[in-house]
């Protein structure tokens, strides 16, 4: 009757996020791009968030669009002639290194101030005031009739993140001698460009706000969607920049970051590897460990305002990330190659890879049901819930045999057992630190080493996540080799699962990745870093 009642309770649990979710779709729908008149990006919408009106006509728009790249907005029957009259963002410009302001008159931030008297701004409730595009310096009408209409833009606090359009076209005419090398040095030795990569179908759909306004604040060319442009592709602008100077922010889940860390490693495969930038994450994924564990939160719902990310990044540390290679070879006659696949975070077998495998099979039966990281959340406590009951993975310890460093390790009464490289694990609970009250070897995620735990089941799991039981420790190696006799289980890689029949992972380092580290979003307790060198070194010690 108590499991009868758990059930009922968690599948209620699941169907009230769902119907929100559908419910913030239908409204959504009112929401869609117009077509790419002249070089506008407009997007429809008949939900503004505040007083707008309209840059042609002036009037208070109700329904009507707005310009992702320069903010324009106009009404319906203004749209097209906004087009040829008001020019967007010109991402080549002109050659020289000078560039004048581009103003957009009306609908100001909130709380804008104006750059030459110092008081507030566009607070009227008209069209009125200015706002540069680049710079997002903001003006008085009065103002901007004295000095400052001819003045030139530096392209304000994110300079050394834009790509500026006159560098792209001196770029782009290579038979003008020099011209990029005084480019270069105007625009000084801490110009670090900053290329966006963003996943709009991760997690609550933030992708695509986030496009539109890192295109308003940085140049549009530099902006990539990557449902239309893959990774590999939008990283060659990188062979257009100075070796070793761009940085990547990466908005999506970890295994968008996967992705992209992979098109890295093409990179260097292909020659490209002074070219290879440092990368930065903007977590919008439902589990997000590999951005918690890099200092990035545990996932990001628009509570930032775009512009101190951009500033995190600027402030952010660049660290070394082990990068994996897991080798599956199944076992007896087989003509089929063995599977092999980059790990960022880890990689289990057990019962958290069926609650992976299981959501995963039914999200691509009905993907619009799980845009929402909470309904996410949800169907993933669904199954684990479920798998308590029926413990799917019972007797681990006989179907596997388990080697670190080709010793062979005697495994208690089972269900999973989890590969670690970062501190992060299942959504946010650090793992191998369990409850904290027992000595263990540190872990870090750039030593070259593995920590490997056993789990007694789901509801262990469960425990773990609150603090309230540990892990088994198995070890730390830097080789791992797991034998999966004949049996057929679910395993899973940062989160990509697939059920599995009797083989051999092993498990080995195969490169560095270049990442950015923000400690700002670290606390005391969150340390993961060894407190001396020899900790690195450390073989693997069973628990």
């Amino acid at each position: 009757m108590e499991g009868t009642s758990l059930a009922v309770w968690t599948v209620f649990a699941v169907l009230v996020p769902v119907l929100i979710t559908l419910w913030c779709s239908l409204r959504r729908s009112g929401r869609r791009s117009l077509s790419r008149a002249g070089k506008h990006a407009w997007q429809e919408t008949d939900l503004f968030g505040r007083p707008t009106y309209c840059s042609l006509c002036g009037l208070h728009i109700l329904q009507g669009g707005y310009c992702l790249c320069c903010g324009l907005c106009a009404d319906h029957p203004c749209v097209a002639k906004a087009s040829r009259r008001f020019p967007c963002k010109d991402v080549l410009g002109r050659s020289e290194a000078a560039w004048s302001h581009h103003w957009v008159r009306g609908n100001l931030p909130l709380c804008s101030q104006c750059v030459r008297c110092g008081l507030q701004c566009g607070s009227q409730p008209k069209l009125c005031d200015y706002r540069c595009i680049w710079c997002q310096r903001t003006i008085h009408d009065d103002c901007i009739q004295k000095d400052l209409k001819s003045a030139d833009c530096d392209l304000g606090e994110f300079r050394n993140l834009i790509i500026p359009p006159s560098y792209l076209l001196a770029v782009k005419q290579m038979n003008e001698s020099n011209s990029t090398d005084k480019l270069l040095s105007s625009l000084g030795k801490d110009w670090t460009p900053l290329i966006v990569l963003a996943n709009t179908r991760s997690g609550n759909n933030m992708g695509e706000v986030l496009v539109g306004e890192f295109k308003g604040l940085l140049n549009p060319f530099q902006v990539f969607d990557l449902s239309k442009t893959s990774p590999f592709e939008a990283l060659q602008l990188c062979a257009l920049l100075p070796p070793n100077s761009a940085k990547v922010l990466v908005c999506g889940g970890d295994g968008t970051v996967g992705w992209v860390l992979d098109a890295v490693d093409e990179m260097k495969i292909k020659g490209q590897e002074s070219f290879v930038p440092q990368v930065a994450v903007l977590p919008l994924g439902t589990g997000n460990d590999l951005g918690n564990t890099l200092g990035w939160g545990p996932g990001y719902a628009g509570e930032v305002p775009v512009e101190q990310i951009l500033r995190n990044v600027m402030e952010a540390d660049s660290i070394k990330l082990d990068r994996w290679k897991v080798q599956v070879t199944n076992k007896g006659y087989s003509l089929r190659k063995p599977k092999v696949l980059s790990m960022n975070n880890y990689f289990s077998i057990g019962p958290d890879a069926l609650m992976a495998l299981n959501f995963h099979t039914h999200r691509e039966k009905s993907p619009s049901l799980f845009s929402s990281r909470l309904v996410n959340k949800a169907v993933y406590l669904f199954y684990g819930t479920k798998d308590c009951l029926i413990q799917e993975c019972k007797d681990l310890d006989k179907k596997v045999e388990l080697e670190l460093d080709g010793e062979r390790i005697s495994l208690p009464n089972l269900e999973g057992i989890v590969v670690l490289n970062i501190g992060y694990w299942g959504g946010g609970c650090r793992l191998w630190e369990g409850m904290g009250d027992e000595p263990y070897p540190l872990s870090r995620h750039d030593d070259g080493l593995l920590e490997v735990v056993g789990v007694y089941g789901s509801f262990h799991c469960a425990q773990i996540q609150v603090k309230l039981a540990n892990p088994v420790r198995l070890g730390q190696a830097h080789t791992v080799r797991l034998i999966l006799k004949n049996s057929r289980m679910p395993m899973q890689v940062d989160g990509e699962p697939w059920a599995q029949g009797p083989c051999e992972v092993t498990i080995t380092h195969k490169t560095h990745a270049l990442m950015l580290y923000h400690a700002g979003e670290q606390t005391d307790d969150d340390d993961e870093y060894p407190s001396s060198e020899s900790d690195q070194d450390t073989p693997h010690t069973k628990a």
